[in-house]
């Protein structure tokens, strides 16, 4: 029995002296923040458990400001014992704001707070501090009095379950991965919720697929797990710019969001970080395992996945790991650029939406989108009959020209502009006789002895040149030119469609002179265009001001 209270001693003596060791290292020969303010904290507050804990996972704050909890700082006697950098937080967009006062924010940089949780009170320290090369670091340290027996305060563990569920969760955010980290993202949320399935024109069946592919994922979890299938997923969206791709991405995360089992959505713009694209990968599929079912969307697919990384993302895509509940969705303007082992490998994404330029149908049914718009305005006549007109003169053009289209003529229109469509001469081939299209073809040369020679003594001067010097030239581009519409006789004058068909010609140049990949995208500035964009911005604002 005496052996055994020796032992007991000498192992506590033995523990004790090897943690004091290593906080001798660690405050020395490397400084750890953390350990100091740890030791601080005891030394100060020996009737306290202290427990450390990193805001982003346990956001203690954001569970207080959210009505679980309540925090008041308190700064100590004369306001000085608390340090924090005041900052100035305008009101919101000056359109909406002029002339109002804004507010002052504190970032804290070390602060206590009472902390009130289910009747138990807490201290709480929020500390923040950098370090070389990285992101300034934030951390709590939360401080239950101690219980005889109670080594790990039940009080912090039981408060910190709660807050960690809590902030795991999403409260009208989106999570959003970049820089190596994901984060929180409201004012993305408030650009979606504009979104809506009624205001994305497509073709009525790839639609209807295309929803019931998604919905019925989430819908049939019972299912897959009856036919011993895994219940995984992947779509690809594909197609030149401007067709759609992003606004059904919209039109899907708002609507999955308002499941009554809503489904969380995981946007991934980059796999850079510091650490590697490939630490990155794996922080991406790890958490959406977390969060499944969600959607997890890779926007631009084919520049995200590198020949480096292409078979470390295909084994957390399709390896071993279990992705039941993931619903995966990548878009690209450029399908041929996806390896086939992920474009064309069933059980990796498996259907293939394609995104095309809008046929006459198509257009028309943006059109009357548009009109209805402006159902009541008095700024334009926007006649039913010129639906079908209109669609007819934008043969080839994307939903996004389209756009540009409508908020050019409406523009023009609004400041005043006035155009004389018969002094126009390009805007007068719609009422010609001419081709839909005018193709310039090149005038057939005969060949006589002397150009005959001269192609055979050029063909082989490149023949005896390195493959590398070989000049390879594109063929001339066909001009587009206005299509031949017939108008009907009540529509030749009004305003818009002089306006549209101005403006059209000049669409088609820049069409000409610009790669498809280059084409104007349906990329989001904020639901709805511009409009979309300020209200989203007001929302954001707005929800920040109750944080």
């Amino acid at each position: 029995m005496g052996e055994q209270d020796t032992f007991t001693t000498s192992s506590g003596a033995a523990f004790e002296s090897v943690f004091d060791g290593y906080k001798e290292h660690f405050h020395g020969t490397r400084i750890s923040t953390e350990l100091a303010m740890l030791e601080l904290l005891r030394k100060n507050h020996p009737e306290y458990h202290v427990t450390c804990c990193a805001t982003h996972k346990c956001d203690l704050l954001g569970f207080a400001n959210a009505g679980h909890a309540t925090a008041t700082l308190e700064k100590g006697e004369n306001g000085e014992w608390y340090d924090a950098i005041r900052s100035y937080k305008s009101p919101g967009p000056r359109m909406f704001f002029a002339g109002k006062p804004g507010l002052l924010r504190d970032n804290v940089r070390f602060g206590r707070f009472k902390y009130v949780w289910n009747s138990k009170d807490f201290l709480l320290y929020e500390v923040e501090y950098s370090e070389p090369f990285k992101q300034p670091v934030k951390l709590f340290y939360l401080l239950s009095s101690r219980v005889s027996g109670d080594a790990n305060a039940a009080a912090t563990d039981e408060l910190l379950l709660a807050v960690g569920g809590w902030s795991t969760d999403l409260h009208k955010e989106i999570y959003v991965f970049d820089d190596g980290r994901w984060s929180k993202d409201r004012e993305l949320w408030d650009s979606v919720q504009g979104a809506s399935w009624d205001e994305v024109i497509l073709n009525p069946v790839m639609k209807s697929n295309l929803i019931d592919d998604v919905q019925g994922f989430f819908d049939n979890r019972e299912l897959y797990k009856s036919l011993a299938v895994p219940w995984k997923r992947g779509i690809i969206m594909h197609g030149v710019p401007g067709n759609g791709k992003t606004i059904s991405i919209k039109a899907l995360i708002n609507a999955l969001g308002a499941r009554s089992d809503p489904v969380p959505s995981l946007y991934v713009k980059s796999f850079d970080a510091c650490q590697g694209q490939k630490f990155s990968i794996r922080q991406i599929f790890s958490h959406a395992r977390i969060m499944a079912p969600c959607l997890l969307i890779f926007e631009d697919l084919d520049s995200l996945v590198t020949d480096k990384t292409r078979s470390y993302f295909l084994n957390e895509v399709d390896g071993l790991e279990s992705n039941d509940g993931i619903l995966m969705i990548g878009s690209t303007n450029h399908l041929d650029s996806l390896d086939p082992a992920i474009s064309k490998r069933p059980s990796r994404f498996d259907r293939k939406y394609h995104f095309k330029i809008p046929d006459e149908d198509e257009r028309i049914a943006y059109c009357h989108f548009w009109r209805k718009k402006l159902v009541g305005s008095t700024l334009v006549d926007f006649d039913e009959g010129l639906c079908r007109v209109i669609a007819k003169l934008s043969e080839g053009f994307s939903f996004a020209y389209l756009k540009e289209l409508f908020v050019i003529a409406l523009l023009t229109i609004a400041r005043g502009g006035h155009v004389d469509v018969d002094a126009n001469e390009d805007a007068k081939s719609s009422t010609d006789t001419e081709p839909v299209m005018v193709e310039h073809e090149q005038e057939p040369v005969t060949e006589t002895k002397d150009t005959t020679t001269a192609k055979a003594v050029a063909a082989s001067t490149l023949s005896a040149q390195p493959p590398a010097c070989a000049v390879k030239e594109e063929a001339p581009k066909k001009k587009r030119t206005l299509p031949v519409v017939e108008v009907p006789e009540h529509l030749k004058d009004n305003q818009l469609l002089k306006v549209v068909t101005a403006q059209l010609q000049m669409l088609f140049d820049e069409m000409d002179s610009t790669k498809e990949e280059d084409w104007p995208s349906d990329k989001p500035k904020g639901a709805g265009g511009m409009k979309g964009a300020v209200l989203a911005a007001y929302r954001a604002h707005l929800a920040s001001m109750d944080d």
